[in-house]
């Protein structure tokens, strides 16, 4: 399970505070250069142990340029992947039925992995998605200290449904099989959580930029590509 390349070194993801001062004073974050949204729906999913507060700069700035984004409700993204999927499925028909379109997702690291299963789940519903350092080829290629808070949830999710891991199955299948919709991977070669090569896959476009993991929630490169991608879904040809 996994196979962790210790280069680059955890410790680079407190770049995060740098690449969120690059942000704020880049042209994108003022919507320069950027197309109007024209209220398109966009579901917006944390990452591992991560909850809505994450990508709520994110959440602001896709407003401010015209979408109809909506955080996905999570407060702590650690139980199964299928416990996470139900609230999820309920937003995703929630804002199809208010906005009458299709609605585009975009998950940041585990976020990105239900994003994926909740578009192969519900490919009438879905526009396209995008994911930000998200492990779609192996979900557990990620650094030990990352593996060892996966271990722990195991055990949380095991006692507290009383369902052994074998639950995943149907999730890892759909996880792993060729999307029904146009799907982006953004992902960054200096990632010290995921391995960046599991988050590539032969049939997802990708995009590399330059960044922390956590920091892709907050990447000047990484809203500028939102920027551009999300009116026109990238389509495999």
């Amino acid at each position: 399970m996994g196979r962790w390349d210790p280069i680059p070194p955890i410790w680079l993801e407190g770049r995060i505070y740098l690449e969120f001062l690059r942000l704020i004073r880049d042209p994108v974050f003022r919507g320069e250069d950027i197309p109007p949204g024209l209220h398109k729906p966009v579901l917006l999913i944390p990452g591992f142990l991560a909850g809505d507060w994450t990508l709520r700069t994110a959440h602001d700035w896709l407003r401010r340029i015209g979408y109809k984004p909506r955080l996905a409700g999570v407060a702590f993204n650690v139980t199964f992947s299928e416990v996470m999927l139900r609230p999820l499925i309920d937003a995703l028909l929630a804002m199809h039925r208010k906005s009458g379109a299709r609605v585009s997702l975009v998950g940041h690291s585990r976020g990105g992995v239900l994003a994926k299963v909740l578009s192969h789940r519900k490919p009438d519903l879905v526009e396209q998605v995008i994911t930000l350092g998200s492990p779609l080829s192996d979900p557990f290629d990620v650094h030990p200290l990352t593996m060892a808070g996966v271990h722990a949830a195991h055990l949380y999710n095991v006692v507290r449904y009383r369902h052994p891991a074998s639950v995943e199955m149907r999730f890892m299948r759909d996880l792993g099989a060729e999307p029904r919709v146009p799907t982006t991977s953004i992902y960054s070669r200096s990632d010290g959580v995921v391995n960046w090569k599991a988050c590539l896959r032969p049939d997802i476009n990708a995009i590399e930029v330059n960044g922390s993991h956590v920091g892709l929630a907050l990447n000047p490169e990484v809203y500028r590509i939102l920027g551009h991608l999300l009116p026109a879904p990238w389509r495999q040809s």
